[in-house]
């Protein structure tokens, strides 16, 4: 299976990386998740992993940054 973490901004999606396993996704997504430039940033809107195993993906997680 293949999983990707996705960021999410203003202008769009974009790929962070593309993972063999859901447990390489989840650490990726989580570091992510706490990093201070992602959290200080505020362009960064969320961040998602989405598994690319069934047509067209499906996200199975998803986490929003608070803005403001």
């Amino acid at each position: 299976m293949t999983f990707i973490v996705n960021s999410h901004d203003a202008w769009g999606t974009a790929a962070v990386g593309e993972f063999q396993s859901l447990e390489q996704a989840r650490d990726v997504f989580n570091a992510l998740r706490n990093d201070r430039w992602f959290i200080a940033d505020g362009g960064v809107k969320g961040l998602s992993i989405v598994d690319c195993s069934l047509e067209g993906g499906r996200t199975i997680e998803r986490f929003n940054f608070q803005q403001g």
